[in-house]
């Protein structure tokens, strides 16, 4: 059994649905796809993309994006509401969204936002960031408070593993996964990326790996005893930072074996 990752997928793009379209229905049939998040705002398409998925994996462990949760397209519902129904469909197409025990492994999906504790936004990107217009949240909710309430609900899963633990999530868990090569200019996004909280859920859960998203930008790092690693598919245009390929994290009771 091998644990693939990928992450930030963005169906909506023809190219992007046609790669993972591509994929084997043969090769992966008792393998794991870990998929931390930003697939599309649409439901039918979200609904496209698990029923390809799970035709493919012997098992699909999914956590939402911030694209996954916008309410733009289809209204009727915040984007707490937007979150449960996307969740009601994962669960409903048979993919996991809770934690999974599989032989001498745990696979623990975490929720998150951002909280700025990565720094403060400027006034470009509360001008220009898409969740700024695309997500509508309760009155009075603040994206603190956004933060707190997907935090408080891993909670419940915040608790002893047996084995090797693997946790993902969407959000950064820390502002030092971005390498130092990003430009100063495109270091403005970094408020909106994650929040340093999530990585303390993850140390109290004891993972060794974390899988992450939303930066498009692919890593593989280790920081004092965790390995981080980020496979995003990305947008089409962004080849140089993103891949187009799953990504072997975990074989056979192994982290990092070949695959």
């Amino acid at each position: 059994m091998r644990v693939f990752a990928l992450s930030d997928i963005h169906i909506d793009f023809p190219e992007n649905s046609g790669w993972l379209e591509s994929l084997s229905v043969l090769d992966y049939r008792d393998d794991i796809l870990i998929l931390a998040g930003d697939i599309s705002d649409s439901l039918a398409r979200l609904r496209w993309c698990f029923d390809t998925l799970v035709r493919r994996f012997r098992r699909v462990l999914y956590v939402p994006g911030n694209h996954d949760l916008w309410v733009i397209r289809e209204g009727g519902t915040d984007s707490f509401g937007k979150f449960r129904l996307v969740c009601e469909l994962a669960q409903a197409c048979g993919v996991s969204t809770g934690p999974e025990q599989l032989g001498n492994m745990s696979i623990v999906p975490l929720l998150s936002w951002y909280d700025y504790s990565f720094g403060p936004p400027g006034e470009q990107i509360l001008a220009t960031w898409m969740d700024f217009q695309a997500c509508v949240w309760p009155a009075g909710f603040g994206m603190a408070d956004v933060t707190a309430y997907f935090l408080k609900l891993n909670e419940t899963t915040v608790t002893g593993y047996s084995g090797a633990v693997i946790t993902f999530s969407h959000f950064l868990p820390r502002i030092d996964l971005m390498p130092r090569f990003i430009p100063p200019a495109h270091r403005l996004v970094y408020p909106v990326l994650g929040t340093s909280r999530l990585d303390q859920q993850i140390r109290r859960i004891g993972a060794c790996i974390h899988v992450y998203g939303h930066s498009h930008v692919n890593r593989k790092v280790d920081i004092d005893g965790i390995t981080y690693i980020n496979n995003a598919l990305g947008y089409p245009h962004e080849q140089r930072i993103a891949t187009r390929q799953l990504m072997c994290i975990y074989q056979d009771g192994v982290p990092g074996a070949p695959c």
